[in-house]
């Protein structure tokens, strides 16, 4: 039987068409995700939630004729949106996403930004109950820079994500949410796994209507299809489903290496240190460090490569296979980079160094970037374990597909590494969490071994 699995990413809102008896995802679809809305000032990132729900429609009406039988909906979403609602899901604001930074404007007392006071008026243990992962772009820092102004909708409205947005208006039901989009707005105490009423009265986020938050495998409204509806699951964040993509097993390490990058290491409950706490599946967490340096810095290179093509009207193509050839050409270089060009967890000043003549090229260049992330990886791996508790590491994301930096990051860890079996990790996570949420599997554990069995060598190096 099939199913139809949507993810809303940043970019990109795909689907696909979810085979749940030959394991297997056909009839992949993309559109790009709405453009944001002008006029806006520079901090400030918002979209038309409309736009989004008429795109995810779109997708399913394409879908739906191949997936005959269709058992669900499955879907999962980019984390930290936030869209006000009514009771039946009806938007009452804009759609906000991560990319938003208005907390970093100034804050009226002249005591720092809106995001360093907000720090300010939480505790050590506050910060450690939200999962050690407070930063600008969550939806809590908008709601305390909302509260501050005194601008927090009244009325029961409900703060909620856009999976959930788009699932209530599908369904017309009223938005709820699962743990991994829960914890996506910063204000989920992780040790309860309810909302931080404490630290969200203590902000001055009050007056709103919290959603109800779920098991992940609950179906939260059924989607008319003709004279029958569909069942529509929980959906979930697409960094937690990625994770179950990369069919990430105990004593594994994943580095998900794409715009951004993370690694991460699963854990049986919830563990604090210094590192961020993520929900999972199964009663499961994630210990991890995001935002490290990868594709995003990498194309800032790029981009101070070609400038000067740009400028004779002389646009590049597509560097890559070029930069991927002399990279590996290079050899070893005294050249060291910091790809930390922007507020990461590396640092926010980057930096080229130990520059000779002869190594001044394209290829020792990223040769040298490609090291530095290798560096940063397993530096951030010892810091979520010192003890080193993994066996192997699981590489995906989209610039895991470059030789050369398998090679260094394999080199730095002295471990072995296996690939994500697909490109499309977060659609290959859907169809996990479909056999588990159907009862196909027994949990998400299982339908991930499952999933590893019926792949195995396809993600080999």
């Amino acid at each position: 039987m099939s199913f139809v699995g949507i993810d809303i990413g940043t970019s990109f809102i795909k689907g696909a068409v979810l085979d749940a008896d030959a394991l297997s995802m056909s009839h992949i679809r993309r559109v790009p995700f709405p453009e944001p809305l002008p006029g806006l000032p520079p901090l400030y990132r918002e979209f038309d939630p409309r736009a989004v729900l008429l795109a995810v429609q779109q997708l399913l009406v394409d879908l739906l004729p191949h997936a005959a039988g269709c058992e669900g909906i499955v879907m999962c979403s980019q984390m930290h949106s936030l869209i006000f609602t009514t009771e039946r899901g009806e938007p009452r604001s804009n759609l906000t996403t991560w990319q938003d930074q208005r907390v970093l404007e100034p804050h009226p007392s002249g005591e720092g930004t809106y995001f360093e006071v907000m720090c300010q008026r939480l505790n050590a243990e506050a910060l450690k109950q939200l999962g050690n992962e407070l930063r600008p772009g969550q939806p809590l820092g908008l709601l305390f820079w909302l509260a501050e102004r005194g601008q927090l909708p009244r009325g029961g409205a409900i703060p909620a994500s856009l999976p959930d947005f788009v699932l209530a208006n599908l369904c017309s039901s009223t938005p709820s949410t699962e743990v991994t989009n829960a914890a996506a707005h910063g204000a989920l105490n992780l040790e309860t796994l309810d909302w931080h009423h404490e630290v969200l009265s203590l902000l001055g986020v009050t007056g709103l209507r919290w959603a109800a938050i779920r098991r992940h495998g609950e179906v939260v409204g059924w989607l008319p299809a003709g004279s029958s509806a569909i069942p529509c699951y929980t959906p979930v964040g697409d960094y937690q489903c990625a994770i179950v993509g990369a069919l990430l097993q105990y004593g594994e390490l994943s580095l998900n290496i794409s715009t951004g990058s993370q690694v991460s290491l699963l854990v049986p409950r919830a563990e604090f240190g210094n590192y961020q706490t993520r929900p999972f599946f199964d009663g499961r967490y994630l210990a991890t460090i995001t935002h490290i340096p990868a594709g995003r810095a990498l194309n800032a290179l790029v981009k101070l490569l070609s400038e000067l093509a740009e400028e004779q009207g002389l646009p590049l193509a597509d560097p890559w296979p070029y930069i991927a050839r002399r990279a590996a050409e290079a050899g070893g270089t005294e050249m060291r980079v910091n790809l930390a060009f922007f507020d990461s967890s590396c640092g926010d000043h980057g930096e080229i160094a130990q520059i000779q003549e002869a190594e001044l090229t394209v290829g020792h260049l990223f040769r040298a970037a490609f090291q530095n992330m290798a560096d940063n990886y397993y530096t951030c791996a010892l810091q979520l374990s010192p003890e080193q508790a993994w066996d192997n590491l699981v590489l995906s994301g989209g610039l895991a597909q470059v030789g050369l930096l398998r090679q260094l990051i394999a080199g730095k860890f002295q471990k072995s590494y296996r690939l994500c079996p697909t490109s499309e990790d977060t659609l290959l996570g859907l169809l996990a969490l479909a056999l588990a949420f159907t009862g196909r599997a027994a949990s998400v554990k299982e339908a991930t071994t499952m999933l590893l069995e019926a792949h195995s060598g396809k993600g080999a190096p």
